[in-house]
């Protein structure tokens, strides 16, 4: 039985799949957070939160990239770890720098640095001839200006260091410009409390459908588990409203898609790691769009368990403890899984874009439906703004077949949710 340390976690769908993977592997963990109140407040129902089945819960300041390491040496010498990780991006860093320092299995720090970062990635990616599209980095308005055009509008912006898509949107002229790069210079911490880099990047608008590669790396041997395909809602944010795997492609474009995430991985020099590689399949080839060295968020680690039998997610605990994962694609009558991602209606919601959930009308039909696998609503009561990132979601269903039709069946499914708001009031003059 192994003991692990989880620094920080994702409040979604990671912060109860990794506790359970933790726990059915036979292993225990100690949980370590700066608050832990962040997670109780997302807990919905009366079950406790997940990650109040660690072993341990101890809080300190996780922001602190300086002390934390020394931090966790004192907790190491009374728990023993055998392994950190977290599922929190923001972290990721830290716990690789933490895994270093106590001699434990871990990619370089170096390395998920340059991966979570996303100026970092590209330059890293373009110094190795991994395709991605053109880009530039930008401190200020003028040379953002100046690279909108040399790129050709138009053009998609983004931090280099937010997630989830936030604030990540494309523009087409210099007004849409300075709006979207106000918006990520005027978030100066980032949803941790963390100080946030001032750069701007500026990238090329690419055309086609956007695969994820998930990947496990180990002792410098990259195996590609799959290709999963990716719906997005309307422009100009690019939220992703759900996703199928197997993706529906090709074998050429399978293996173009794999290929070139490999490519990724290895150029950041990631090693010990299960990574989720978002790639763009372009007229001119596949560009890589980033490489996140985690699992796959949007539940897409269960999509790929009940088509393979492959779980990343134990996977991701095995070589955090460096021990080999199990791979082995086993035959599970599933051809087919998909999520489809349920999102509120701008047109639903008050003039600000903001409401308040009532109810979510046709769960119950829905979740007697054949090859409903899971459906997941937020209760009553939840504060609603309109979408532009990953983080508004409103639930999700989760479906599968046993032929190819996984998505048609999630997305007619979430055709028949839906979400009411409570009234506004009227204020007469």
């Amino acid at each position: 039985m192994g003991h692990l340390l989880v620094v920080e976690s994702w409040v979604g769908a990671m912060s109860g799949l990794l506790p359970r993977a933790i726990h059915e592997a036979g292993h225990e963990f100690t949980f370590l957070t700066r608050d832990l109140h962040h997670y109780l407040r997302a807990t919905s129902g009366a079950a406790p939160h997940p990650l109040l089945s660690a072993r341990n819960i101890v809080t300190t300041e996780t922001n602190d990239a300086a002390e934390l390491p020394a931090a966790v040496e004192r907790l190491h010498e009374v728990f023993a770890f055998d392994g950190v990780l977290s599922a929190c991006d923001y972290y990721l860093p830290a716990t690789a720098r933490i895994a270093a320092r106590l001699g434990l299995p871990a990619p370089a720090p170096e390395a998920v640095e340059a991966a979570c970062r996303k100026d970092l990635t590209r330059l890293r990616l373009a110094d190795a001839g991994v395709p991605g599209p053109r880009f530039a980095l930008c401190a200020d308005r003028a040379r953002a200006r100046a690279a909108a055009r040399e790129i050709g509008y138009p053009v998609v912006v983004k931090p280099v260091d937010l997630c989830a898509g936030m604030l990540v949107r494309v523009v087409h002229d210099e007004v849409e410009l300075a709006r979207a790069q106000r918006a990520i210079t005027d978030l100066t911490v980032n949803a941790r409390g963390q100080r946030r880099a001032p750069v701007v990047l500026i990238e090329e608008y690419l055309t086609g459908p956007e695969v994820s590669v998930e990947t496990v790396t180990r002792a410098g041997h990259t195996h590609v588990v799959g290709v999963t395909d990716k719906s997005l809602g309307a422009e100009p944010t690019f939220v992703e409203t759900g996703h199928m795997f197997p993706a529906a492609l090709d074998p050429d474009g399978m293996r173009a898609a794999a290929d070139t995430a490999v490519r990724a991985v290895e150029a950041l020099g990631l090693d010990h790691v299960v990574a989720h590689t978002e790639i763009r399949l372009t007229p001119g080839g596949p560009r890589t769009i980033e490489v996140n060295p985690r699992p796959a968020g949007n539940r897409i680690t269960e999509l790929i368990r009940h088509v393979t039998g492959v779980d990343l997610v134990v996977a991701c605990v095995d070589v955090a403890l460096g021990r080999r994962p199990d791979l082995t694609v086993r035959e599970t009558g599933v051809g087919s899984a998909a999520i489809g991602l349920l999102l509120p209606d701008e047109r639903d919601l008050s003039a600000d874009g903001t409401g308040t959930l009532a109810g979510i009308d046709g769960a119950d039909a829905v979740r007697g439906e054949p090859g409903v696998v899971e459906l997941t609503l937020a209760e009553p009561g939840r504060a609603v703004r309109a979408a532009t990132s990953n983080n508004e979601y409103l639930g999700h269903v989760l479906t599968a077949s046993r032929g190819a039709g996984a998505r048609e069946s999630a997305e007619r499914m979430l055709g028949r949710l839906r979400p009411r708001y409570a009234a506004v009031s009227a204020v007469s003059g």
